[in-house]
């Protein structure tokens, strides 16, 4: 830099000098012209001359070095925060869908537990309904309904029967039960209609006599029913 501030000087004189003595031997310079000229030579020597600058600091130097390494580790930092952060919310996350697959575990697992109880209620209830219609069944078969257009001849036998003499009126109703064209229910149907005082004396000789159908006269009177 120095040396080219000499050559620059050093020129700078030379064409001064060569003007100057050029001036001289022609005369033909004014004054003011020769006054000015040097002034001028040396703006111009001035205006050549560069001014010293400060080396500016190049993509290579230690500092710009510094600065991205600087750089470089923040961001490697704030990137590890970032995975970390990343990290701690998936954990979160995958704890709460445990929790959760835990509970729809549970509650799959009484859920499963309250059908078994249903199904077991549900059989248990169906046997118990077969049952209640087997008996129904069996309690309509041994039941003896009188029909509305039997009611008048069974009223008016059992007003005869009223008159007779129990002992008589009992082996008549014996012997209907017995013989294959009679049935025991008929017998029932007529000791129904028949009074309260005669139908005991009529059952205490049968149970002397006759002990079995006593017993089933006394079940079947509890099973009839009247047609309305």
């Amino acid at each position: 830099m120095k040396k080219k501030l000499i050559i620059v000087t050093g020129a700078g004189l030379v064409s001064f000098a060569g003007m100057f003595a050029v001036g001289w031997l022609t005369g033909k310079t004014p004054a003011g012209t020769k006054a000015a000229e040097p002034a001028d030579s040396n703006q111009r020597s001035e205006q050549k001359l560069p001014e010293p600058q400060t080396p500016a600091m190049g993509p290579g130097t230690a500092d710009d070095g510094q600065i991205r390494r600087a750089m470089t580790e923040k961001q490697l930092k704030s990137l590890v925060c970032e995975i970390r952060d990343k990290i701690q919310e998936y954990e979160t996350k995958l704890l709460g869908l445990k929790v959760r697959e835990e509970r729809l575990q549970v509650a799959h697992d009484e859920l499963k537990k309250d059908i078994d109880e249903l199904n077991s209620l549900r059989t248990e209830l169906a046997s118990t309904i077969a049952g209640i219609k087997e008996e129904r069944g069996k309690l309509e078969k041994t039941r003896i309904e009188i029909a509305k257009t039997e009611q008048g001849n069974l009223i008016s036998m059992a007003a005869t029967y009223d008159k007779m003499n129990p002992a008589s009126a009992g082996t008549i109703l014996t012997n209907m039960s017995k013989a294959k064209t009679g049935s025991p229910n008929d017998a029932v149907k007529i000791l129904h209609y028949m009074g309260d005082r005669t139908k005991a004396n009529l059952l205490a000789e049968l149970a002397n006599s006759e002990p079995v159908l006593a017993a089933y006269f006394c079940q079947k009177l509890k099973q009839i029913t009247e047609e309305n």
